[in-house]
């Protein structure tokens, strides 16, 4: 089984049943299996094959969802890419992944037409229309619209193998060029289910799709796992706290994912109200540790369970889960999802005891093939199968994990190691606190020291009251030592807080 033919299954059983809302319309299921057969006959006729690679630049839409799901029932490699990307960047994907088909929104026409000779494999650009015409295209360019309706809405479906590549997940490349994680239609189908049935989501689940589609955490817990079982997807094709709270209450949502920003957003909102979520039965977390003291106020506030999680790309993402149906423990990732092995292990790949820190380390049906044409990479990554996460945990006696930090982000002061997310959770308890990020900055006598950057809601906060504060908290060596004050921190496009653009902006200021 895989994903395109388990949607064309829950449409035989409800085809009448809302597969997504969009803009205020509802498209079943029927329809949406159709639409996909459509835009698969019609990426034949383009001469689009088994085994080609098709990119999917695409926000949140109908258009993704179809698109995707088109591409893996000819049984195409889909590399989904970041419509806001520049020009290079985009470029750069095309040509490492050896992309023969385009499916983009058609504002990027003009940097399509730019590149478009530069990728030796590309032989089609499909664009999806933004608006009622698209004008000035290309005549090796179509549409989206084109493509659908040349198509049949009957699909002969090929076999495809479990171990074929789906999907290829560009990394977000915190050191290099990006990677491209190798996802087969094995790991991603795995790991939609396992997510469905480990989160009990179901056909009554209305759940909010406010994460980019193009980012794993959405594609495979918004999007993926709700299809498998006759769930409705809630397209939001932008987040903003005020959307999402009218979302929820005209759509009767029981299921809403974000990052730690996002709430952090709704959180904050002036006009936030209990009543916002009281239909949600499940909030999810991932994408970025949540802090202990921004998970307790938002559920105070909106008397809703939040579950955090843990995932990478390589592993399709989900590994760890906060259990729904027995205790959940603030501060922690929860515990292996079914058919998913967690351990933390030393630097010879031992298992550590229960409570001391060490690498996570991954195994199941969802993790990566390997990174596409970068084999030492793969070596590296994959050891007597098992994914070696780069982050740094720990495990306690139930099981639970907490992940302490990223490998590369530890701190050592002195000799001493400083976590930055013990620091960040320090702050983040003090009420003047909206955002903070903690990084080690290089010091003559310590080798580091600990710098923090936070956004207040108090201008008469000053550093040293600050500073003052983590002393009563936090150990000699773990107290920064400077701190700076920003309007905002920089973020991804899914709202994680990117540390290593404030290390840049350090390694430039020195």
């Amino acid at each position: 089984m895989n994903l395109s033919a388990q949607l064309h299954k829950t449409a035989e059983q409800f085809p009448q049943k809302s597969a997504y809302v969009f803009m205020d319309q509802e498209t079943s299921y029927a329809n949406l299996d159709a639409s996909v057969s459509k835009f698969a006959n019609g990426l034949k006729q383009l001469g689009v094959k088994k085994g080609d690679h098709i990119a999917l630049i695409v926000g949140n839409s109908p258009h993704f969802v179809i698109g995707l799901y088109g591409a893996l029932r000819v049984g195409a490699t889909v590399i989904p890419i970041n419509p806001i990307y520049t020009a290079d960047e985009i470029n750069y994907m095309l040509q490492d992944g050896d992309v023969k088909a385009v499916i983009a929104v058609d504002l990027l026409l003009p940097i399509l037409k730019k590149i478009i000779g530069n990728t030796p494999f590309l032989e089609h650009v499909i664009l999806c229309e933004t608006t009622d015409t698209v004008e000035n295209i290309p005549s090796y360019f179509h549409t989206f619209s084109q493509v659908v309706n040349r198509g049949e809405a009957t699909y002969d479906f090929l076999e495809l193998k479990e171990e074929d590549v789906a999907i290829i997940l560009y990394t977000s490349g915190t050191t290099g060029k990006p990677k491209g994680a190798m996802l087969t239609h094995k790991n991603i189908y795995s790991n939609a289910q396992d997510v469905a049935d480990y989160l009990s989501i179901n056909g009554n689940d209305r759940v909010v799709a406010a994460l980019p589609m193009f980012h794993v955490f959405c594609l495979t817990v918004s999007l993926n796992a709700p299809l498998m079982n006759g769930g409705t997807i809630l397209i939001e094709p932008k987040f903003s706290p005020s959307s999402i709270f009218k979302l929820i209450q005209n759509r009767q949502a029981t299921i809403f994912a974000g990052v730690p920003t996002m709430y952090n957003f709704l959180l904050q909102h002036d006009k936030g109200k209990k009543e916002h979520f009281h239909t949600v039965r499940l909030c999810i977390s991932g994408g970025a540790s949540m802090p202990v003291a921004l998970l307790t106020n938002f559920e105070r506030k909106f008397g809703v369970m939040v579950a955090e999680g843990y995932g990478l790309s390589e592993a399709s993402p989900v590994t760890c889960f906060n259990p729904i149906d027995r205790e959940r423990k603030a501060g922690s990732i929860g515990t292996s999802i079914m058919n998913v092995e967690n351990k933390v292990v030393n630097e010879l790949g031992e298992e550590v005891e229960v409570g001391q820190v060490g690498e996570l380390i991954v195994k199941g049906p969802n993790v990566m093939k390997g990174y596409y044409k970068l084999s030492e990479d793969t070596e590296y990554a994959l050891r007597d199968g098992w994914l070696y996460t780069g982050d740094l945990a720990r495990m306690d006696k139930e099981g639970y994990f907490y992940i302490v930090d990223r490998k590369k982000d530890l701190i050592i002061v002195g000799g001493y190691n400083v976590y930055p997310r013990e620091v960040e959770e320090v702050l983040y308890a003090h009420p003047d606190i909206v955002e903070v990020a903690v990084i080690g900055v290089p010091d003559p006598s310590l080798g580091e020291c600990v710098k923090c950057y936070v956004v207040c809601n108090n201008q008469e906060i000053t550093e040293e009251k600050l500073i003052a504060y983590c002393k009563e908290h936090l150990a000699k060596y773990k107290v920064p030592s400077e701190i700076e004050f920003l309007k905002e921190l920089p973020k991804n496009t899914t709202g994680k807080i990117l540390r290593r653009a404030l290390k840049q902006q350090v390694s430039q200021e020195r």
